[in-house]
């Protein structure tokens, strides 16, 4: 076996926690990334660790229909770098990335192409992989994000996972700060126009049509805000009625393959202060940074949201209070009316 390295890294993992750090949030959106300086540092944490070469640097991510983006390309051109994109599913979900993680560190053993696999990852879905590339007699070491007050001391790592690898190491705390950055800032122009747009379903009422032949004054590459006339033509969704009984709710799985019903709520105040928390700073975040068309679409479909953001919102919370509090049907609904609040304050 090659006495050289393999560095595996699942980009939607890392994102997540370097924007939340930084941001407050793991919508994208929200936060800039220095992704050369990223990875050198994973690089560098990866060759003081082992005092081996690298092989490659394998990213993972997921894009529309798989493929590339700008941004994709940009890291895909660093030397030594190779992108691998999974598809994001209708509903927002990624497909494909973690199969493609499990394939490409199984194949890298099996070649004997590196003696040391270094996985940037939490998903316990990849402990089988783990064993498998280690009878192949692979070394996998799991490279996290420092977190003092967890058991394991590194962030939003499965336990699972974590029992698996043969060690775990962190990344500088300073490699976090340094590399990522909050892009969105809240702007009094962008907040005035999102009043317009929210309100002109009242104000048709009194202007009617002629309204639309009212100049309107916006940025540079920012659509004009759709006219009250435009607004009032759009139905507006109504709540969807559901089949689950009132002393249950659905168990949420990462995996979509199991559901079921568990009996419960929460009733510890501080999830709940958390919940309204972290939906308020979304929809700060999500707003300083939507465009008119996509604020005009959100208010027109309410209160249903987006698959996009309500897995924000999920992902947010759970890094506060655990992932399996943000199964509880009244945390969830904490985060959404807390969101909508906050939408409304904005607009």
């Amino acid at each position: 076996m090659m006495s050289q390295s393999a560095i595996f890294v699942d980009a939607s993992f890392l994102l997540a926690i370097g924007g939340h750090r930084t941001s407050g949030t793991t919508l994208r959106a929200a936060f800039t990334v220095n992704y050369e300086a990223l990875i050198e540092g994973i690089l560098k944490t990866a060759k003081d660790s082992s005092g081996l070469e690298n092989l490659r640097v394998y990213w993972y991510d997921a894009a529309k229909d798989a493929i590339f983006t700008d941004q994709h390309k940009r890291i895909g051109l660093l030397p030594g770098v190779k992108v691998r994109l999974g598809r994001i599913s209708f509903n927002g979900e990624q497909k494909g990335v973690d199969l493609k993680l499990a394939l490409d560190l199984v194949g890298i053993a099996r070649n004997r192409a590196a003696s040391v696999a270094f996985l940037v990852s939490g998903d316990d879905d990849l402990a089988e992989a783990v064993e498998e590339a280690q009878d192949l007699g692979m070394k996998v070491v799991l490279i996290g994000v420092e977190k003092a007050d967890h058991r394991l001391g590194v962030a939003s790592v499965a336990e699972h996972l974590a029992l698996r690898v043969d060690s775990i190491i962190t990344l500088p705390e300073e490699l976090i700060a340094s590399s990522f950055m909050k892009a969105v800032t809240w702007d009094p122009e962008h907040a005035a126009q999102s009043a317009a747009i929210a309100s002109a379903g009242t104000q048709a009422k009194i202007i009617g049509d002629a309204a639309e032949e009212l100049p309107v004054t916006t940025k540079p590459g920012v659509p004009r805000p759709p006219s009250p006339a435009l607004l009032q033509s759009r139905p507006k969704a109504q709540p969807m009625a559901t089949a689950t009984p009132p002393d249950y709710q659905l168990v949420y799985s990462s995996t979509q393959q199991t559901s079921g019903f568990a009996t419960g709520t929460s009733r510890d105040p501080s999830d709940m202060d958390v919940a309204e928390e972290v939906g308020a700073s979304v929809a700060r975040n999500w707003h300083a940074s939507t465009t008119q068309a996509e604020l005009k679409d959100l208010l027109a479909d309410r209160p249903l949201l987006p698959a996009e953001i309500d897995r924000v919102l999920l992902k947010d919370c759970a890094q506060r209070i655990g992932e399996w509090k943000t199964d509880l049907q009244d945390v969830r609904r904490a985060l959404r009316i807390a969101f909508w609040d906050q939408i409304d304050r904005l607009t």
